[in-house]
């Protein structure tokens, strides 16, 4: 079995790209999204990307095989809102865990076929753990700056069954991702830690991913780039990076930063640029690929990979630049006395 910790000694990691991007080339009706299980649903549920890994498994396992097939060393699980909390919306709560395992599942098939293809080059399934739409630290109202949509301990659970889900699906690495508000991800650790802990299982590796949410250089809770790290190194991750809301160009700053004060292993997937005025993306893959070569150069880069907008082919020519460099070494820290 291959380790994930020896492969990113080797050489820089290449992480998949946007998975709503590739959905939505599929231009599926309510009922494709439906399938034969939830077809008298008492609800709309199109939109609801994380049910297809249930409904339409083949749709998504073979959405994994682009990235792969385009260099993808890690793919993440289709569970960005595999939560009680974020199915809420489609009354799918009792979903949930189902569509974790499926999803872990799907990410897994097409992992294995890739890794059996070429042992050299093993593949690595991230059970992708998203933010909420529910948040610990800001208030819904703004004439009541104290109230809170939710607890600690009520998305503490709902991470901690995602959590079940995915491995027991037989993830890899957990990865909580696309983190505005610091608490949330603090109750996404919790939950992993005490998961494993409680059920006398080895730990699976953590990756940690942040959102800067402008050009303030703070994530929507209010803290620095550094602050976040600081804030989240308890966990001992294996990696900590950022995703999404910037594209490579806004996100290169804060890149270069993290490089130089992570002890641990950094990861970056920004966004196919900006969106325009239509909500899209049109930066191409050359010119993101670009971008980000110059990072692999610096020496800032252990994983990178895409975000919104980002298709294999973004993927292909990211892995194709980064390919050239050694991976990022990371820093001898002192001891704090």
């Amino acid at each position: 079995m291959a380790n994930i910790k020896d492969e990113l000694q080797k050489r820089i990691l290449i992480i998949d790209g946007a998975m709503g991007t590739m959905i939505q080339r599929h231009k599926l009706t309510e009922a494709d999204y439906r399938g034969e299980k939830f077809k008298d649903w008492h609800t709309d549920v199109k939109g609801n990307n994380d049910l297809l890994s249930i409904t339409q498994p083949e749709i998504i396992i073979g959405i994994h095989k682009e990235y792969l097939e385009a260099g993808a060393d890690i793919i993440e699980t289709n569970t960005f809102s595999s939560t009680v909390i974020a199915q809420a919306d489609y009354d799918m709560q009792n979903v949930a865990y189902e569509m974790n395992v499926a999803s872990a599942k799907c990410a897994r098939i097409a992992a294995d076929e890739y890794t059996a293809k070429n042992p050299a080059k093993p593949r690595f399934v991230a059970g992708a753990i998203g933010p909420l739409n529910k948040t610990l630290s800001l208030s819904p109202d703004v004439n009541n700056p104290g109230f809170r949509a939710v607890t600690f301990d009520e998305v503490a659970e709902a991470y901690t069954e995602q959590i079940k889900g995915l491995v027991e699906g037989g993830v890899d690495v957990l990865l909580i991702e696309t983190i505005f508000d610091t608490l949330n991800a603090k109750a996404a650790i919790y939950a992993a830690k005490n998961f494993f802990r409680k059920n006398n299982m080895p730990e699976l590796p953590i990756m940690i991913s942040g959102t800067i949410t402008d050009a303030s250089g703070r994530t929507l809770s209010g803290q620095t780039l550094e602050a976040f790290y600081i804030s989240v190194s308890h966990a001992n991750p294996l990696s900590v990076g950022l995703n999404c809301a910037l594209g490579a160009s806004e996100m290169r700053p804060h890149i270069e930063e993290l490089s130089q004060i992570a002890s641990c292993y950094t990861s970056a997937y920004p966004n196919a640029g900006l969106p325009n005025a239509f909500g899209e993306y049109d930066e191409q893959p050359h010119q993101t690929a670009h971008i980000i070569e110059e990072w692999a150069a610096n020496g800032w880069l252990n994983i990178v990979g895409g975000c919104c907008g980002t298709t294999p082919d973004h993927i292909k020519h990211i892995a194709d630049e980064v390919a050239k460099f050694q991976p990022r070494q990371r820093p001898v820290l002192e001891e704090a006395l």
